[in-house]
């Protein structure tokens, strides 16, 4: 193995020879054993450590701890319910997170990055985490480096090592060793993971995989330094604000109890059950199983989330940017025709296009493999063709250069590319077997045909010979791409639900003016890269609400329309799958991308398309806008109930000569009213919820959890008032009178609350329904259930008592359900 850190610092061969590897990579088996050693030395039985994290929250431990006591005072009855409650609470909470974690396991192995390797001198296909050191990687454009390790070869090769050393341009790389001390920037002749391949190919010698690399040794630092959605900022603000609240009132509730002279276990018992009864300790776990059931749901529509707090970004979109190319159109991209200056039919220009997308190796283009079918069909030799030097494509020069020997030895440039960066670097036209001045009326000529050919759809590409700067334009390459069936209807769909589509490319602005008249995007202004160029960030800002196309872009533009989306007050999704959309999925509020992206726009991006289809970006909104809807269904319902349940404890310990419900009591109304309120991650949603963007705003919730949770504390002192005044009830009536009106309550909130509408207007979900019906059942029967009530402190109810009981509970629904359209009609 290499000495050292230095490794840039040794020669390639010597490294390959320490790493037991060659120019052919490893053995297959060598390999495979070198990644089983990797994977063993990997995190073990992570299933048991989820598993025993359900029972060391501090409330939980302190639990734990007073049930033993318990036992040493030989009250064993209490201390086995409670442990057994513990238990199963614990036990739900796991298989809950552990079915999350599986799914979102599962939906992650989906979008496993391959990396091309030599295994036994054989190109293959592996995943990033079976590369191991001593493999050889074979890079192209687009491709995210899958380690530490020295260049064996590389062909004008550039690299964006923005990630690592915060350089904005791509570096040149090729072959050598760097000093000892030379810092990431100089090392020319190593490459690092977690930098992209901009333009070229190369092979590496991996040296360093994973923690042991450059990029691993900081990944954790950037990971903390993450962005936080708006929905994970309020919600962990929000639980924070009510653990706050909790720990005030249960100390409250303990000292009250402690100076009126009761049992100091008891007390205890009962002040830390009502601190895991009211406590949001479970909020995160049952967000993380609804945001997994919505990612699992999504997946079935083509829709892979990487990022599950994208969701609620998602579901809040307005604006999507998006290309034209496989999104609005087929991606079917075919050579028409390759025409002379004039619009002639011309084979010459067909046969030097073919040659260079032939020689040309510094970038896959769909657009090269158009143009060698049209030239295979046409039956063009292109053997006397000998590739000299090349000048790579890059998104400053726009086009690919190429020199070639021909067959009678001469040596010319080709070079083909976007029209305007060809033009710049043209003198002359061609004319029949000579040439003309590139003049400025020719150059209007040439203008009038690219309108023209761009108003019919064609996608347009320049092609010269020569030196740059006093090259000759041969002629024009005609690409056709037609738009989807059904696109507009599509595009139209999307408006309904609130989202507009704006077209960013770098095609130029007639074509993209067609494209945008098809889709049925508004008329208006067509905004090109150099009008862009010429405005400031505010200027921008103020002027972007009414614009739907923005062509002939520079890949930085695209970054800067996203924030001057952003800046004027939208929620912005940017789909792209190339390797200049990276720097605008990064920046937009969700980053869309398609499976077969290259890899640095897939990795940049929040959700993942099987497919570049716009109607499964729609779908996906609306799965991301009904897992938000129940998320908030979940925080908006249990914040309330856990407020209300605050305040009537902290009054019901002052009011009454005793404690109004027993710790056991407690812990297993909290327990069985935690079975229906998981199912909300799989209810139903109401149309009208879909149909437009939500966001997370927490000062609603607030009112919410206000107002809702102060009806539940005025209906919790009716029921001590009726129990006491009139029915003159005793310490074991009182508590299970209580117990009974307290669970059935918060499912009564549980089925009014899910929806604005009349809830008998909003059907629930299956499980959710018989979840609830199940739990209410069992509240009715375990008064009568004998041993079983025993055990609990239960009594038998009187049937008048009972029946006074459910009628305060269907009273509170009535309430509740006319403070619901008040609220909702205030708050809209």
């Amino acid at each position: 193995m290499p000495n050292g850190n230095e490794w840039w610092a040794d020669k390639a061969e010597g490294l390959a020879a320490s790493l037991g590897s060659g120019p052919g990579g490893l053995t297959p088996e060598e390999a495979r054993r070198r990644a089983e050693h990797h994977a063993a030395s990997g995190p073990r039985h992570p299933a048991l450590r989820l598993f025993i994290s359900q029972f060391t929250t501090p409330l939980v431990l302190i639990l734990i701890v007073g049930a033993l006591l318990s036992l040493v005072l030989r009250e064993w009855v209490d201390a086995l319910i409670i442990l057994a409650i513990v238990a199963g609470s614990g036990v739900l909470g796991f298989t809950q997170e552990y079915g999350a974690s599986r799914a979102i396991a599962e939906l992650r192995s989906r979008l496993v990055r391959q990396v091309r390797v030599l295994r036994g001198g054989a190109e293959v296909s592996v995943p990033l985490d079976e590369v191991v050191p001593g493999d050889v990687a074979v890079l192209k454009a687009g491709d995210l480096v899958p380690g530490d390790g020295a260049i064996l070869h590389s062909d004008a090769l550039q690299v964006d090592e923005a990630v690592l050393t915060g350089e904005a341009f791509p570096v040149e790389k090729s072959p050598g060793v760097s000093p000892a001390e030379a810092p990431v920037s100089q090392r020319l002749g190593a490459l690092f993971q977690g930098t992209s391949i901009r333009s070229g190919t190369a092979r590496m010698l991996v040296v360093k995989t994973g923690r042991e690399t450059q990029f691993g040794a900081i990944e954790h630092t950037l990971e903390a330094a993450e962005e936080k959605t708006e929905f994970a900022r309020g919600l962990a603000g929000f639980g924070a604000m009510l653990m706050r609240v909790m720990i005030v009132v249960v100390s409250l509730v303990l000292a009250a109890s402690l100076f009126l002279g009761r049992d100091l276990v008891t007390s205890l018992l009962f002040a830390v059950a009502l601190a895991v009864a009211i406590s949001p300790q479970l909020l995160p776990a049952i967000v993380s199983v609804t945001l997994a059931a919505g990612a699992r749901r999504m997946t079935r529509h083509g829709v892979l989330v990487r990022r599950l707090e994208s969701i609620e970004n998602l579901g809040g979109m307005d604006v999507l940017c998006t290309d034209k190319t496989g999104t609005l159109t087929k991606g079917a991209i075919a050579l028409s025709a390759a025409v002379g200056p004039e619009g002639e039919q011309s084979g010459e220009v067909l046969r030097l296009a073919a040659a260079n997308a032939r020689l040309q190796t510094a970038m896959a283009s769909a657009l090269d493999e158009a143009i060698l079918s049209a030239a295979s069909a046409a039956s063009l030799d292109l053997s006397g063709f000998e590739k000299i030097e090349e000048i790579p494509y890059d998104f400053t020069r726009r086009r690919f250069s190429v020199k070639a020997r021909l067959a009678g030895g001469a040596e010319e440039w080709i070079c083909k590319g976007a029209v305007k960066e060809v033009l710049e670097g043209c003198s002359t036209i061609r004319s029949g077997e000579g040439t003309l001045l590139l003049d400025a009326a020719a150059r209007e000529k040439v203008e009038a045909f690219l309108r023209a050919k761009g108003e019919d759809g064609f996608r347009t590409l320049a092609l010269s010979t020569g030196q740059e700067g006093s090259a000759c334009l041969e002629g024009f390459l005609l690409f056709y791409d037609p738009p989807k069936r059904g696109i507009a209807r599509t595009v139209a769909a999307m408006l309904r639900r609130g989202i507009t589509v704006r077209i960013v490319s770098g095609d130029n602005r007639y074509v993209s003016g067609h494209m945008a008249r098809i889709i049925g995007l508004p008329e208006g202004e067509v905004v090109t890269g150099e009008q862009i160029a010429a405005l400031d960030d505010d200027a921008l800002a103020a002027r972007i609400g009414g614009i739907s196309v923005f062509a002939e872009v520079e890949p930085q533009q695209k970054e800067r329309i996203v924030r001057a989306f952003q800046k004027a007050g939208h929620a912005v999704g940017y789909m792209g799958d190339g390797i200049n959309d990276a720097p605008a999925l990064r920046a937009a509020d969700v980053g869309i991308s398609v499976d077969s992206a290259v890899d640095v726009a897939r990795e940049s991006a929040d959700i993942v398309l099987l497919r570049p289809d716009l109607n499964a970006i729609r779908r996906g909104v609306e799965d991301g806008r009904r897992t938000f809807a129940n998320t908030l269904k979940y925080i908006a319902i249990t914040t309330s109930a856990n407020f209300g349940n605050m305040v009537s404890m902290a009054l019901a310990t002052v009011l009454l000569p005793f404690l109004p419900m027993l710790p056991v009591q407690i812990l297993l109304n909290n327990f069985l009213s935690d079975l229906p309120a998981i199912a909300i991650a799989g209810d139903a949603v109401d149309r009208e919820r879909l149909a437009s963007a939500q966001r997370w705003d927490i000062r609603r919730i607030r009112n919410f959890m206000i107002l809702f949770g102060l009806i539940s504390t005025l209906f919790d002192l009716a029921t001590f008032a009726l129990l006491r005044l009139v029915f003159h009830a005793d310490e074991a009536h009182f508590r299970t009178s209580w117990f009974v009106v307290s669970l059935l309550t918060e499912l009564m909130a549980l089925f009014v609350l899910r929806t604005k509408r009349p809830f008998w207007q909003s059907a629930p979900a299956r499980l959710l329904l018989w979840s609830s019906v199940f739990v209410a059942a069992l509240a009715l029967a375990l008064p009568y259930s004998g041993p079983i009530a025993a055990l609990f402190a239960f009594v038998p109810l009187p049937p008048l008592q009972m029946a006074a009981m459910l009628g305060l509970v269907l009273l509170y629904a009535l309430v509740t359900e006319v403070a619901k359209r008040r609220h909702h009609l205030q708050a809209d």
